[in-house]
Parts: structure tokens; sequence; C-alpha cells
């Protein structure tokens, strides 16, 4: 397995590097010069100058060691982004925001893998029956409603009309309580496709030989569900659930622009509004990073589900 890992992490290699590349198209050459953008539109030169210095932007593109290209490179291996627009490193607004991010996205995303996951294996289990269409039906339903008109709904009836939960985000409130009606909101729109993936998968090991003959064993339903269909169906799982960890990073982008959660998901939507392209550039690094990391890691787990599997 130690040779598959690191043959993999050096396939990362090419792939970090073609990231890099496609940022510095779009964002420097792309994009443009911004010296002009960020001095403003009565900016002297002399302004524009200092601004383009201050950025490394009056450098070669590509054919020098002191390139912009070169100096990207090195900037996102060290993760430092330089500063913001407004001056301030971009890796610091990046490591205020983590913790809101964080906050708001693993409860979230542990109680859907919870909730989905049991609920799917009951529903296999019902298949055909009236609790089985019911099921589908309203996970239809949720997928249909756009995930907007849940965030409104919530904001407007449970928070404001009802002061069950604060309505935006403020210094003053807890963690829990400025999160929890976001991860119930994130949980409930989350819940459709993802219980109806789980369903198939469930469905699928349900119809296997072994599931039959544990109940003619006389083996319990709840040890039969929860001991052996789930760890069979465990491959699929780990896909869906270790390829969504890299964006518990990101944060949401919605849940925390309507409620005010300075996560990284509201950095990003200020960022665009703003045209920061240096707050954009980290981002989109950082996600690709992280994506590329947990897709080794996928493949790690597959062996320790299924011994079946191996690297050599």
């Amino acid at each position: 397995m130690t040779t598959y890992i690191i043959r993999r992490l050096l396939y990362t290699i090419p792939t970090v590097f073609g990231v890099l590349l496609l940022t510095f198209v779009l964002f420097t050459l792309v994009g443009g010069d911004i010296s002009i953008e960020i001095a403003g539109k009565n900016a002297t030169p002399e302004t524009i100058r200092e601004i383009r210095e201050e950025y490394g932007l009056n450098k070669p593109l590509f054919l020098s060691w002191d390139s912009q290209f070169i100096n990207h490179f090195k900037s996102a291996l060290t993760f430092d982004f330089g500063r913001a627009r407004d001056r301030e490193p971009v890796i610091d607004k990046i490591k205020r925001g983590a913790g809101p991010s964080l906050a708001l996205m693993v409860p979230m995303f542990f109680g859907i893998i919870v909730i989905s996951v049991s609920l799917s294996l009951v529903v296999a289990f019902v298949r055909g029956t009236v609790w089985d269409t019911l099921t589908v039906v309203i996970c239809v339903m949720g997928m249909s409603i756009p995930y907007l008109s849940f965030i409104l709904f919530g904001q407007y009836f449970l928070a404001y009309k009802w002061g069950l939960f604060p309505v935006f985000f403020s210094p003053d409130l807890t963690t829990a309580q400025y999160v929890t009606l976001p991860v119930l909101i994130g949980i409930v729109t989350g819940l459709g496709g993802d219980l109806r993936f789980y369903r198939t998968v469930m469905l699928d090991e349900m119809r296997s030989d072994y599931v039959r003959t544990a109940f003619a064993k006389g083996l319990a339903t709840r040890q039969v569900l929860f001991k052996h269909v789930l760890k069979n169906a465990m491959i699929p799982i780990i896909t869906q659930v270790v390829l969504a960890i890299p964006f518990l990073f990101l944060g949401s982008l919605l849940l925390e622009r309507f409620f005010g959660i300075p996560g990284l998901g509201y950095l990003m939507i200020e960022a665009i509004g703003s045209r920061d392209y240096f707050v954009i550039n980290a981002m989109t690094y950082l996600s690709a990073i992280l994506f590329v990391v947990f897709n080794v890691i996928t493949d790690i787990c597959y062996v320790w589900v299924d011994p079946r599997i191996t690297f050599e």
C-alpha cells in the first residue's frame, strides 16, 4: 500500500501544477491588469505604478525567475497568498473564516450522513410498501424546492415570526445560537438527494443472497441491516462521504451569506462581489488541494472496509 500511496501522491504534482497554471491564466492573463481598478478612476500614474509594484504586476509574466507565474507558484506552495484589496493578508482572512464555516458545516455534515444512512436502511428493508413510496415522494419534493426557499422560510417564520432562532449573526451570540437554524436548514435540504442515493445502494445489497441467508438463520433485523448490509455498502458510502469533506472547509455560500455568518463561504461571496482576485485565487487553489488529497484518502479507505481490494 505504501508504494501505491507514494505513486498517487506523485500523481498530484501535475494536478496541482495544472491548477496553478489555470488560476494564473484566469486571474492574470484573462483578468488583465487590475491595478487601475484597485487604484480607482481618478488615480494618478504614480499611484497606479505603486500598486503594480506592490502586487508584482510590473514583472514579466513567464520568462524570468522573478516572473509573475513563478511568484504565483511560490506563494501558492508556501500558502502566502499576499494581500487582499483591503490590504489585509489573505491567509489571515481564511484563518478567521475557517472557524465559523466548520462550526456550521461539521454538524450539518454528520447530521445528513447519520439520518440519511439510517433511514435508507429502514426504507430499503420496507421496500415496495407505502412507507417506501412516501419517502421517495418526500425526497423528490424536497429536491424540487429551491434551496433559497428553505432559507427564506426558516428566516421569516422560524426566526422572525416565531422568534425561535436569531435572524442574523451577531458577535454577542454563542456559536450554537447562530448556527442551529442554518444547520437544520442544511440537513433538511441535503437529506433528499443523499437519502435517495443511499436507498439505491441499500436496495442493491438487500437483494443479495447473504441477506436472505442471514434472515433464514434467524438473525435480528437490526443486526442484519446495521452489521451486514451497512458493512457491505460502505464503498459507495465512503466515496460520497469522503469526497464531501473538502467542502466542509469552504463553507456554505448561501447559508453564510443570508445569515451573515463570517465564514469562508461569506468571504468568497464578498470577494466575488468586490472582484478581489487574490482571495478568489487562494480559495480556488485550496479547494483543489483538498479535493486531490481526499481523493487519495478515499482510495485508501476502500482497503480498510473491503479486504477484497488490494493495491499490490
